[in-house]
């Protein structure tokens, strides 16, 4: 959501990013946004404006009432004037209520319209446009075949979808014994590497109220993830970004309390699966997850700052457990309307013989700050923050990539050092006989 002054001052570098976000058809609103502006600043004035009119022409007839006790002529100067005021009074009550119309229609439309991007983004209409920028580890493929993610856990009898689709229907799963057991040490170890770095563990609501929602996500983003419980105004989260910058709605941070340095657990659950192929049975595109997540509330001046060290930590926490990753700057057209700034953290699928994504960092200016009504107040008075979250890391998925690259030719599964501690001290896993 963009300040208003921006796009009425700047309506054709608004045009401008909505083309290269190849949204052509949201071009309509920057000057359906300047007419319903306007109009708006022009009711405002001339509410105010009888406001004024009206105070004074009350006391005048307030004063022309006690003169005409004296001068009986003066009474009917009074009523004249009463009855100007009561027209007033009307106009008023119906220049308030397109006040309320106004305002709510330049939010609808306002929200539609996506946030300026960063000039560093490369221009492209889809994820196929998304530019390499830096490959971490070397991609390694092994001499002998790497079974698909579900054949390697049910080795170890560590999954049970077809359970699952009785129980639930297609995109859930029971993981059990040491896949299920590895799935919680990566998920502590995810977080304890958090801590380390200085960030507040945090467990919030996984359940959120519709105008949480609405501050934190396009209604595009929305109407293809979250899942809402019927008769009630809340919605379950698909990450738990969403309540912990919701955490925040309404609120006046001190200055001095930033950055706020965050990392929260959550399950989440999104409403998108469908038939992507092959590669996406299993674990890979699912209704219910758990993940690791960071966010960070800080200075604008900053935000650039946190977001390359943000995704940096992706990559550190992959590295230690012995996974090839690269970066992937997300093009234009990738980015969700909200979004200044993306990239994806991509692991090396040693059996696929490509990269696939397990994290996404993402730089949302003020735009969250702005929808939520979150502000700073510091020494030269009160602005909006920018808001950052990426993914620590979100198994089952990322199992994938953890499964794959540390595989031995015998089926076993090696644990690096710094997982060993989280998985009672094994140093591999040896599939059931």
């Amino acid at each position: 959501m963009l300040d208003i002054r921006f796009i009425r001052e700047n309506p054709e570098a608004v045009k401008e990013n909505i083309k290269k976000k190849f949204q052509e058809e949201k071009l309509p609103l920057v000057d359906q946004v300047i007419a319903l502006d306007a109009e708006n600043r022009k009711t405002i004035q001339e509410a105010q404006d009888l406001r004024t009119a009206r105070n004074a022409k009350s006391k005048q007839v307030g004063m022309l009432m006690g003169q005409s006790k004296k001068d009986p002529s003066k009474l009917a100067e009074a009523e004249a004037l009463k009855a100007e005021v009561k027209a007033d009074a009307d106009r008023l009550a119906y220049l308030e209520g397109r006040e309320t119309e106004l305002a709510e229609q330049l939010r609808h439309i306002m929200l539609q319209i996506p946030n300026i991007i960063d000039p560093s983004v490369p221009i492209g209409p889809d994820d196929s446009a998304n530019v390499e920028v830096e490959r971490f580890g070397e991609p390694v493929t092994p001499d002998f075949e790497i079974p698909y993610h579900t054949q390697i856990m049910e080795s170890f009898d560590g999954i049970d979808m077809d359970s699952a689709g009785r129980v639930s229907g297609s995109g859930f799963y029971y993981l059990m014994g040491d896949i299920a057991r590895l799935h919680e040490a990566v998920l502590a170890y995810a977080r304890d590497f958090m801590i380390n770095k200085g960030f507040t563990f945090c467990v919030p609501p996984f359940m959120i109220h519709g105008n949480v929602v609405e501050g934190v996500m396009s209604q595009t983003e929305m109407d293809a993830m979250m899942y809402k419980i019927e008769g009630e105004d809340l919605y379950l989260i698909g990450t738990s970004e969403h309540s912990m910058i919701g955490k925040f709605i309404d609120q006046i941070i001190p200055e001095e309390k930033l950055p706020q340095t965050l990392t929260s657990y959550s399950p989440c659950f999104r409403k998108e699966k469908g038939a992507h192929g092959i590669e996406e049975r299993g674990v890979y595109r699912i209704h219910q997850f758990e993940k690791q997540e960071m966010v960070v509330v800080c200075k604008p001046e900053d935000s650039m700052k946190w977001y390359e060290q943000m995704w940096r930590y992706s990559v550190e926490l992959f590295r230690s457990l012995d996974i090839p990753v690269r970066q992937l700057e997300c093009c234009s057209g990738d980015l969700a309307d909200l979004k200044v700034k993306s990239c994806d953290i991509e692991a090396w699928s040693p059996r696929q013989q490509k990269y696939f994504e397990v994290c996404s960092c993402s730089n949302l200016g003020d735009a969250q700050a702005r929808r939520l009504k979150m502000r700073v107040k510091g020494e030269k008075g009160t602005y909006l923050p920018h808001t950052l979250n990426n993914t620590v890391v979100a198994p089952p998925r990322m199992l994938i990539a953890f499964l794959e690259n540390n595989l031995q030719a015998d089926g076993s599964v090696k644990i690096p050092a710094p997982l060993r501690p989280y998985m009672g001290g094994k140093e591999v896993l040896t599939p059931k006989a």
